[in-house]
């Protein structure tokens, strides 16, 4: 696994408000998808906010480390497991089009480990939307 965080996503109660106070401090550029999840760029990693955060609803944070390929995926969780985390979420196709699953830490953070074909990796590990 690269030693880099791709996304950081909050879970929100309201999106829109959540999306317009954001956009009150000067974000700019939201891509928003559907009714669940809106994106900004944040230099070389994307800030999210969710409404259904790993279906516990909010608040909530999950950190993610995107990978360049779908088979990656399956790669960096078992990775993670003999690392000491525990896969909550197998990799599989996602209804966005691409492959996710996740682990948590020994401490319970959650992380996604996802394959975006909607999305730029570039060398260095930065992640554009």
């Amino acid at each position: 696994m690269d030693q880099r965080i791709s996304l950081v996503t909050l879970g929100v109660t309201d999106l829109a408000r959540a999306r317009a106070f954001y956009e009150a401090l000067g974000w700019g550029g939201a891509r928003q998808p559907d009714d669940e999840v809106c994106f900004f760029q944040a230099g070389g990693m994307v800030f999210g906010l969710w409404t259904a955060l790993g279906g516990h609803g909010a608040p909530g944070i999950e950190l993610a480390h995107n990978v360049r390929s779908a088979g990656e995926v399956a790669a960096v969780l078992a990775e993670a497991q003999r690392a000491g985390g525990t896969i909550v979420r197998p990799a599989a196709l996602a209804e966005w089009g691409g492959t996710s699953g996740a682990f948590t830490d020994p401490d319970g953070y959650v992380w996604e480990v996802a394959h975006n074909p909607g999305w730029t990796l570039g060398e260095d590990g930065t992640v554009h939307i």
